[in-house]
């Protein structure tokens, strides 16, 4: 079983703790994004959990648990979201001097290859440029190349609670983009991935993501799992089939773009009344609710990897 923390909020900049807990209780009761009264208890006990994958725009809060979390024998990688936005974008992001330096401390830490670097997603408007962004881009590559392998991008996706903010992507934007980012990371030796993204820039030099990657699980593992597509994805998404133990509208970071923050009247109250020791982000089940078992065995085979 692959755990995702989490594609609906940044568990590791806001939640780290009630995290660690949810490990050390060996459970985690997760509740239904579609259907409020249905909750899913998921067993979180090593030997179910073959990887975590951690999204995050600030870690911080979560390295000094990281010894704790190998210690407890759980394997895991991080998804970390770096973008040149400012305060006007990413509201509630440290300065992105400090996130360089903690990508970097994690990066020497856990290694290149545990660590994925994510400009994301890519806004094209009168104060971000295509030649913005080719500045910006070649920057942070500089800074973070030594820490990480591959870089994953996206394009703004026109969600219906931030339609209107930001134009979407014309096809020749995305190409241009495509063709110069491929230029600078190709530079400094890192693979560019796109995110879900229907447009296909294979000829650019930049191949389909996977977040939840198969490949590099297998990678960290040091053996081979079996594992499907998640179909519970857009189509254009090829991750590997996970468990997402985040809830929607419980992230204070504020940035506008944001997907998975509709209210963030919600989210500061929710985040306000959080209970570090309570099984769900939100807190207790108050009864009435149908809880089924999500857990899901191993999936790793008995075939070890040499290399």
């Amino acid at each position: 079983m692959i755990i995702s923390a989490s594609r609906r909020t940044d568990i590791p900049a806001l939640y780290s703790k009630w995290f660690l807990n949810r490990l050390e209780a060996g459970f985690v009761v997760v509740p239904n994004p579609r259907v409020s009264n249905h909750l899913g208890r998921v067993e979180l006990l090593p030997d179910n959990v073959d990887c975590i994958v951690f999204w995050t725009k600030n870690p911080t809060p979560m390295l000094d648990k990281l010894n704790r979390i190998e210690a407890m024998g759980y394997k895991f990688y991080f998804q970390f979201t770096l973008t040149p936005y400012g305060k006007t974008i990413e509201r509630n992001l440290p300065p992105k001097t400090e996130l360089i330096s903690v990508f970097a401390e994690l990066g020497q830490r856990l290694g290149s290859e545990r660590i994925v670097w994510r400009y994301d997603p890519i806004l094209l408007d009168a104060a971000h440029s295509i030649h913005w962004h080719y500045e910006r881009f070649y920057e942070l590559c500089e800074k973070l190349h030594p820490f990480t392998r591959r870089c994953v991008l996206s394009f703004i996706d026109p969600y219906k609670h931030i339609a209107g903010r930001f134009p979407e992507a014309r096809l020749e934007e995305m190409i241009a983009v495509a063709s110069g980012f491929s230029k600078i990371a190709e530079k400094y030796g890192l693979t560019l991935f796109a995110c879900a993204e229907e447009t296909d820039l294979a000829e650019y030099g930049i191949e389909r993501s996977s977040c939840i990657d198969l490949e590099l699980i297998e990678q960290i593992l040091g053996c081979d799992i079996r594992a499907k597509k998640d179909t519970a994805q857009r189509p254009a998404c090829a991750c590997i089939e996970s468990v997402d133990i985040g809830v929607y509208d419980t992230c204070t970071n504020e940035c506008v773009y944001c997907y998975a923050t509709t209210s963030l009247k919600t989210a500061l109250r929710r985040y306000q009344n959080h209970d570090p020791d309570a099984p769900m982000l939100t807190g207790y089940p108050v009864g009435g609710e149908i809880i089924t078992d999500r857990t899901t065995k191993s999936q790793k085979t008995s075939q070890l990897r040499l290399f």
